[in-house]
């Protein structure tokens, strides 16, 4: 991306000025989509408008109510940034560590990454929830349910019918049982100017502001993640009566309904207090006391009871407000250590560091499989795909394309595997706050590969050499690492 000259004659212009920097958020990737399919979204001075609003809110009420976490994040941003285009691009060697004697899957590499200070294991068990019909029908299920709390955090929260849709079902859900929805200011402005792939209902017209809809007349509590330095909050959680969660990849949108191939994970067990207090500290951290919210205890309340079939599950958070980069510590450990397979599924795969690893991994013989969309929601981010796939290959990698646009973000390194929100990039290694989970258990392993990675794999075609070739590559896989 080239610097821009803004005439200043152009007042129309001036004023979409500010909203440039989004681009180089997390949300970045979106603006791609949102040019493509903006007749169909709202209109475009309401979009513009909307994300005017919300760069201002991500300037001025961070920097009031959230001080600390604009000082750390800007300070993460500030050295991962050139740091990350600088490693990327400078012909600097670097070595690959030694390999672990710990293998992935064992409970000598669990120990491995309890010594590494990541997050304690607490017992749980998942449950596959595979594209829309998978996660919506299970969240119909949750909704009619609940009978204390519904709490749902999301990267996005559309603005679409079926984000519509739902905003009436939570609205008359929230006459009888306490509602709260959390999503990121920035992801949800930038959606909002994009619409989906399919035509929408004859007669529909988007809200302009799905935050203002969802508290009109309903006692529905709305919060919005600010974005200090343009930096998002990617989490996505559900989580029903402190008994039941859903993660993983998907927002509230028709993409995600019926259009995207996805993932989400139902999770049960002793481990959903844990998620339970996630939320409720992004909650708080939200609300008008911002950082000073973090300094209340959180109610106690009982853990959920041992599940049947429960097992050792590990939360790994990326937050650079608290110093935390544990998906990219275990992810790395994981595919350094792995012996026979690393298989994965990614939209974006940008990330250096885990790209010379796994080029490490192929050249001594491991089964790598990659997975990335045939066609994503940004060209850059597929350029940038191509130019990780082409290392990928020469180094004896079998890389796929999914038919359409896979946006799961899942990993298997032997017997030890992880599931979440984090994209295999500097924004979700280093920046942006993401929540993953992992795994050793082999019944939830073979699930993994019966339920996502088998079928995909036999859906998908090989990306041969020579489809990888092309002068933009190198330089889009450079951008896409920063978006």
């Amino acid at each position: 991306m080239g610097v821009m000259e803004i005439p200043k004659r152009q007042a129309a212009t001036r004023m979409i000025w500010p909203v440039i920097p989004l681009l180089f958020s997390a949300c970045g990737s979106l603006s791609d989509r949102s040019a493509r399919s903006l007749p169909q979204a709202s209109d475009t001075a309401t979009g513009n408008t909307q994300l005017l609003a919300s760069a201002v809110r991500s300037t001025s009420l961070s920097a009031i109510r959230q001080p600390y976490t604009t000082v750390r994040t800007g300070l993460a941003v500030l050295w991962h940034r050139p740091l990350g285009i600088v490693s990327g691009n400078v012909p600097i060697p670097t070595d690959i560590l030694p390999q672990p004697a710990e293998v992935p899957g064992t409970e000598e590499f669990e120990r491995l990454l309890d010594q590494r200070r990541l997050s304690h294991r607490e017992s749980g068990k998942l449950t596959w929830l595979v594209d829309g019909p998978g996660f919506f029908s299970e969240l119909d299920r949750q909704l009619a349910a609940a009978k204390e709390s519904v709490r749902l955090q999301f990267f996005i929260y559309d603005n679409d019918d079926v984000a519509v849709r739902y905003a009436d079902r939570l609205k008359a859900k929230a006459e009888t049982v306490p509602v709260r929805i959390l999503f990121d200011d920035l992801g949800s402005a930038f959606a909002h100017t994009a619409a989906p792939e399919t035509p929408r209902p004859d007669g529909f017209s988007p809200p302009a502001d799905i935050a203002r809809y969802l508290k009109s007349n309903s006692k529905v509590q709305v919060r919005r993640s600010l974005n200090p330095w343009l930096v998002c909050d990617h989490t996505k959680l559900l989580v029903f009566d402190r008994q039941v969660a859903m993660m993983g990849g998907m927002n509230m949108g028709r993409e995600y309904y019926s259009e995207w191939h996805d993932l989400m994970v139902k999770v049960e067990g002793p481990i959903v207090e844990s998620l339970s207090h996630e939320f409720g500290r992004a909650w708080r951290k939200a609300g008008p006391w911002g950082d000073l919210a973090m300094f209340r205890r959180p109610r106690f309340f009982q853990p959920p009871a041992p599940v049947d079939g429960g097992y050792p599950l590990r939360m790994l958070r990326t937050d650079a407000a608290a110093g935390q980069d544990q998906i990219l510590k275990s992810t790395l450990l994981g595919i350094r250590a792995a012996r026979k397979r690393i298989w994965i599924q990614n939209p974006y795969f940008a990330h250096d560091d885990i790209a010379r690893e796994v080029e490490a991994a192929a050249r001594r013989g491991v089964d790598v499989r990659v997975v990335l969309p045939a066609r994503g929601d940004s060209t850059i981010m597929d350029a940038g795909n191509l130019g990780t796939a082409r290392g990928l290959i020469e180094a004896g990698a079998k890389v796929y394309r999914y038919p359409k646009m896979a946006h799961m973000k899942v990993i298997i390194c032997d017997g030890w595997a992880q599931v979440g929100s984090a994209n295999l990039d500097i924004l979700s290694m280093k920046i942006n706050r993401e929540l993953n989970l992992a795994f050793s258990d082999p019944k939830a392993i073979r699930e993994l590969e019966r339920k996502v990675f088998l079928p995909d794999f036999r859906a998908s075609k090989l990306i041969r050499h020579e489809e990888t070739r092309g002068p933009v590559a190198p330089i889009a896989e450079a951008v896409a690492d920063q978006l």
